[in-house]
């Protein structure tokens, strides 16, 4: 077994940039998982978790040789120690958007078997990177004072400056007390209204409370997703976003992407790949409250029908109310996986799934339908590129991959494909 290197500085040059926001290095046969770098930087490493084996992890604490690509680190919270949110904030937006494609290519040739140039876009609204999210979830700390998760770490760091989103998000929030253990989410609406909503916290089983390891994160995420309680601290509780010239009203706490530009960019790019015809049958999958549904249902006409699956049965009510005016459009709040079975046989299929992918199931279920298009879009470029590799598989050609930077100043990014048969 290896030395334990934890706490260790270790001056070394970094590589290329990996998936989860670092950048590769190594020493002394060892790869080192260094954040807050940027690649062809020397830069002395911190390293704050070894677990043996063949890599650790490590925070870049000096930078010896600067690349040219390094600014002054737009976020005050998120450096080396720091909170886990703005891990591109030191980063020029153009090197940020070169490194997440570097990473989306990467995943798509290593596990799809894919070759192909990958451009990162910015979206309408970006701006330089700051102010461009419309909602956050904040932890609160055991005193009550919310704020933001340290990095790997059930740490809060209390200091309301992560500037993803506009500053008068944080308003007043600090001077209030809040459930130890809750969360606050905040959004600014389309119409710049805020509302602040606190959740309450999960109830967490035994072994989510006792197991430091793979089971009782388990449980933790299982308790987190669940029911919670809701207390509405200001606004309606109800923010109102539109796409295009279509409203929505939905829960504070329900999915709206987060990036102001990305509904209306993913819904015409969506609409332009689809290409259904008058009188076709689409699925929608994932669709939470119906924002791809309506660009679709202009689509097929009111001779053809689009089936919108989504689990959140509050985003399906939401869904149901602003489409109502739509009667090709039906929304369906059940698992993806247990509805496909029930539904006509689709000429064209969107896939919007979790972070963790659409998976062996709902792929291989799609496949079966044979439609002719299939739009699938994913958040985490690794578990894209797996349904990418699955769809393949099946017989589908990948056709277009286009990316788009809807997290400025982080690792993360948005992936949309294009398949055919």
């Amino acid at each position: 077994m290896s030395e334990d290197w934890t706490g260790h500085r270790l001056e070394v040059e970094l590589g290329n940039p990996g998936h989860g926001g670092f950048c590769v290095a190594r020493h002394e046969g060892r790869v080192i998982f260094v954040r807050h770098g940027l690649p062809g930087e020397k830069v002395v490493a911190l390293v704050t978790e070894d677990r043996g084996g063949s890599f650790c992890r490590a925070d870049a604490v000096e930078i010896v040789t600067p690349s040219a690509d390094r600014i002054e680190p737009l976020c005050p919270i998120s450096g080396p120690g720091g909170a886990g949110c703005c891990d591109y904030a030191h980063a020029s937006l153009d090197a940020g958007r070169a490194m997440k494609a570097s990473v989306v290519a990467e995943q798509l040739r290593r596990i799809a078997g894919v070759e192909l140039d990958v451009v990162v876009e910015e979206l309408p609204g970006t701006g330089r990177g700051v102010g461009w999210r419309s909602r956050v979830r904040l932890a609160v700390d055991p005193a009550g004072r919310p704020g933001f998760h340290r990095y790997r770490s059930v740490d809060i760091e209390t200091f309301l400056a992560c500037p993803q989103i506009d500053p008068s998000a944080y308003a007043g929030l600090s001077e209030r007390s809040w459930q130890p253990g809750a969360e606050v989410q905040v959004v600014l609406d389309a119409d710049g209204v805020r509302h602040v909503v606190e959740i309450a916290p999960a109830k967490v089983s035994r072994t989510g409370r006792r197991s430091p390891g793979r089971r009782g994160a388990t449980a933790r995420r299982a308790a987190s997703s669940g029911t919670r309680a809701e207390r509405i601290v200001i606004g309606s509780g109800r923010p109102v976003e539109r796409v295009g010239d279509r409203e929505w009203h939905l829960a504070a706490t329900g999915f709206w992407q987060a990036h102001r530009g990305a509904a209306e960019a993913y819904s015409q790019l969506v609409g332009e790949w689809a290409q259904a015809c008058a009188g076709d049958n689409v699925w929608d999958l994932y669709g939470g409250v119906g924002v791809f549904a309506a660009a679709l249902a202009d689509q097929v006409g009111v001779t053809g029908r689009v089936d919108s699956v989504e689990f959140s049965k509050r985003a399906v009510e939401d869904g149901t109310t602003a489409l109502a005016d739509v009667p090709q459009v039906h929304l369906h709040a059940a698992r993806v996986e247990r509805a496909l079975h029930d539904l006509p046989t689709p000429e064209v299929v969107v896939l919007d799934p979790p972070r963790t992918g659409a998976g062996r199931e709902v792929v291989d279920t799609v496949v079966a339908a044979g439609p002719q298009r299939i739009v699938h879009i994913g958040c985490d470029p690794a578990s894209f590129a797996r349904d990418i590799a699955l769809f393949r598989a099946g017989g589908y050609r990948l056709e277009q991959v286009r990316a788009f930077d809807a997290f400025p100043l982080t690792h993360h990014v948005e992936s949309l494909a294009l398949l055919t048969r």
